[in-house]
């Protein structure tokens, strides 16, 4: 469920906001537009948040000023939480916002070099430059959640918020499914890993001899699309994002050093660690993919067609994924699929792809498909059965057939209503002068 716009700008603050005084682009000039409490908005964090808004567009007068007033809001929540004893933020949450913002700025301006000559300050100094300012962003951000989760409806409610929408613009709720599956990876052929395997290899011994640099063969052979044009750089990525084994990989290097080769799911590799702050690295890769079109899935298509069996003959779907599925996020849920982003269980239709069509169209509830081919989120190759557990039909929304969603829907209306009344309750009691007369007009008493 979407969370109020103002929540949304306050996350974003944390990663696109502009940056401390102290670490401002050399030569800059700022000025301040406006004090709450006893923190301080400038002119260049109305423009970081005003470009954030605009999504790349013009940053027009109207932007600027609700730049300003969701400004001006976000400081009377740091203000508030910095009174209440009772909201905690711990240094760790700090430190992987801080990983987060700076992250940011660095992808933003094209790597850490340039992050340096444009603020004349290396990427720690401007981390520390955040610390506090991200410290006060956290404390306001829990304490507007706790809020925020604190606000329920009621049933009746719901019923008198339905009530209010005309019959003729109720929306029409698409058609859902709710499946699961098991999924096996076909086994590779031996060849086609051996014939990457001596490709790596030539590539490690030509880097280790001095011949060629990892960078350059990277921009040559490297079959990672995300680095293969900054020759195999990855800058600032803190190693639990890092799948385990190159995570374990990159724990045990010392700067400088160049790794033996190694496997993951992606294929083999050759790294060299370039530096390390605590869990964040820094590194050049080379990855040789495993030629994945020369498999033979027989192996995979007999596993589950004896799981398909085994359900037909009374087994536990849930369990039976849960052993043999090799996809370990559905494995867990039992087989279940869900919306990465949401979590939901129930999927679009028309937004699954036509392989997974092609499984869903042949059963009924509660049937299990034959083994068929799929590519997963993630882009791999591989095979999997199918049970088909809910089919929802498109069909116009009523109480009746999806008071789950309409809830949902009343409910976000009602907290959105809900906090916008408590931020302007929070706004009397906090100090608040505007010292630019380019927003003297602007709305700094409501949340929109």
């Amino acid at each position: 469920m979407p969370l109020p716009r103002l929540l949304v700008v306050l996350t974003g603050a944390l990663l696109l906001g502009s940056v401390p005084a102290s670490a401002q682009p050399v030569g800059e000039v700022d000025g301040i537009v406006a004090v709450v409490g006893s923190n301080v908005i400038l002119r260049s964090d109305v423009e970081a948040l005003s470009l954030q808004l605009a999504r790349g567009g013009a940053i027009s007068d109207e932007v600027r000023r609700q730049a300003f007033s969701d400004l001006i809001t976000q400081e009377v929540l740091v203000e508030h939480a910095g009174r209440d004893t009772t909201v905690v933020v711990t240094p760790d949450e700090v430190n992987e916002a801080l990983d987060q913002r700076t992250d940011a700025l660095i992808r933003q301006l094209g790597g850490e070099d340039q992050v340096v000559e444009l603020y004349g300050r290396s990427v720690n100094q401007i981390r520390e430059d955040f610390r506090d300012q991200v410290r006060d962003q956290l404390l306001a951000q829990t304490f507007q959640r706790r809020k925020y989760f604190q606000i329920r409806i009621t049933p009746q409610e719901v019923r008198e918020w339905f009530a209010e929408i005309p019959t003729d613009s109720l929306p029409e709720v698409p058609e859902l499914v709710r499946v699961a599956h098991i999924v096996r990876f076909p086994a590779i052929d031996q060849r086609a890993r051996n014939a990457a395997r001596t490709t790596i290899d030539a590539i490690r011994d030509s880097i280790a001899t001095g011949t060629d640099t990892i960078e350059d063969l990277a921009g040559q052979f490297s079959q990672d699309p995300g680095s293969v044009q900054r020759g195999g750089r990855y800058e600032r990525v803190n190693i639990r994002d890092l799948v385990p084994e190159f995570g374990a990989i990159a724990a045990t290097l010392q700067p400088g050093e160049l790794s033996q080769v190694f496997e993951t799911q992606f294929g083999f590799h050759v790294m060299r660690l370039n530096n390390r702050l605590g869990d964040v690295v820094d590194f050049n890769h080379v990855l040789i993919r495993i030629d994945e079109s020369q498999t033979d899935p027989s192996e995979a298509i007999a596993t589950l067609t004896m799981v398909r069996d085994s359900v037909l003959a009374g087994g536990s779907f849930a369990l039976l994924a849960k052993e043999f599925s090799e996809d370990e996020t559905s494995a867990a849920r039992g087989g279940n699929v869900t919306v990465p982003q949401t979590g939901d269980r129930d999927l679009r239709y028309e937004a699954l792809s036509p392989a997974w069509h092609t499984a869903i169209d042949t059963l009924e509830v509660d049937e299990v498909s034959h083994p068929a081919e799929v590519d997963l989120l993630d882009g791999q190759r591989a095979y999997h059965i199918v049970k088909l557990q809910k089919r929802t039909p498109a069909h116009p929304m009523t109480l009746a057939t999806d008071y789950p969603l309409i809830e949902e829907f009343a409910l976000q209306e009602k907290r959105q209503r809900d906090m916008n009344a408590w931020v302007e309750e929070l706004k009397e009691t906090v100090y608040i002068a505007i010292k630019d007369s380019q927003f003297s007009s602007a709305e700094v008493s409501s949340v929109e």
